[in-house]
């Protein structure tokens, strides 16, 4: 709980945090004792000795019994009021070890004074807490990359471990996906023109349209002010498949005029005067379909707005 509080007050002065507070809060006070096995040990003490103790001391032990007539009472036997009412009582606790001496409960044990959680939560069946917060002006991913050096300046106790997850979760197996189809796809794309070219070097004059692809829709997203999200991913998986389509019906015609007896420079210019036509019919019959998506108002429109600005 410690470190999940010393955390949640470093997230919250992170810009675009919002509502940040702790699943688990701080329930009733508590002494916690932790002990030393090998103190313990060495004063003739052990565990099961000192648990007893504690645990009749604190709790009683009604193991005995007072019978009146027909009517049983259960004795409990523990320490009086007096003798547990705060935590020097505790730290003065003392026990019989097995070298006869009386040894205080501070000479072998920590104890100190904490919070018990108000619930316990478990991730893979380990004891978590959970931070949340909402956002507000900036994308998750600009946020979680700035908690994340956040959380490497921190010095974690031994046990402690840190993971994303709700929102930020999602979209990295999400990233992860769609860059797998992105790869996939080019791959995909790469040899079917080799299998329809009959050749492994043509096809590479047509991939080399994509990056100028990508570089043209992240300039687009940085001038519409637009974040790299799962849909605009998913446009640039589309626009690959319209530039390719594009860079094929050029590069096609121009291996056609060449074989006419056209000069590399002629051909060229001739299959790209030519194909312009059909390009642009494409291209704006593609644009005019996403038109709708890209001037939409109604919820989470916002959302779906980088697709068709690929």
């Amino acid at each position: 709980m410690f470190t999940a509080n010393k955390l949640m007050q470093k997230v919250k002065k992170v810009e675009g945090t919002q509502e940040v507070k702790l699943t688990v809060e701080a329930g009733s006070p508590e002494v916690v004792v932790t002990t030393d096995r090998q103190k313990m040990a060495e004063l003739g003490l052990d565990l099961q000795t000192v648990g007893a103790t504690m645990q009749y001391a604190f709790n009683g032990n009604n193991d005995a019994s007072f019978r009146q007539g027909e009517y049983e009472y259960d004795i409990n036997i523990l320490f009086d009021e007096f003798n547990r009412k705060s935590i020097e009582d505790v730290r003065a606790l003392t026990f019989l070890s097995k070298y006869g001496k009386l040894v205080r409960l501070d000479q072998f044990a920590e104890v100190r004074e904490s919070f018990g959680p108000s619930k316990l939560e478990r991730f893979n069946r380990i004891t978590s807490v959970n931070i949340n917060s909402q956002l507000l002006g900036r994308p998750s991913g600009s946020v979680a990359a700035e908690i994340k050096g956040i959380i490497d300046g921190m010095t974690l106790p031994a046990g402690v471990s840190v993971i994303f997850g709700g929102n930020q979760q999602r979209q990295e197996e999400s990233f992860g996906q769609l860059g797998f189809a992105f790869i996939t796809s080019i791959i995909l794309v790469y040899l079917i023109m080799v299998a329809l070219y009959d050749n492994f070097v043509y096809p590479f004059v047509v991939l080399f349209s994509i990056p100028l692809a990508i570089i043209g829709a992240l300039v687009a997203l940085a001038l519409s002010a637009q974040t790299l999200s799962l849909f605009t991913l998913l446009g640039i998986i589309m626009l690959i498949g319209l530039v390719a389509k594009n860079a094929i019906l050029v590069v096609d015609f121009t291996n056609h005029l060449k074989e006419k007896g056209m000069t590399t420079e002629e051909a060229l210019l001739e299959a790209t005067k030519e194909r312009l036509r059909p390009i642009l019919m494409t291209t704006i019959a593609m644009v005019a379909g996403m038109m709708p998506v890209a001037l939409a108002t109604g919820p989470g429109a916002d959302w779906k707005m980088a697709l068709p600005g690929q």
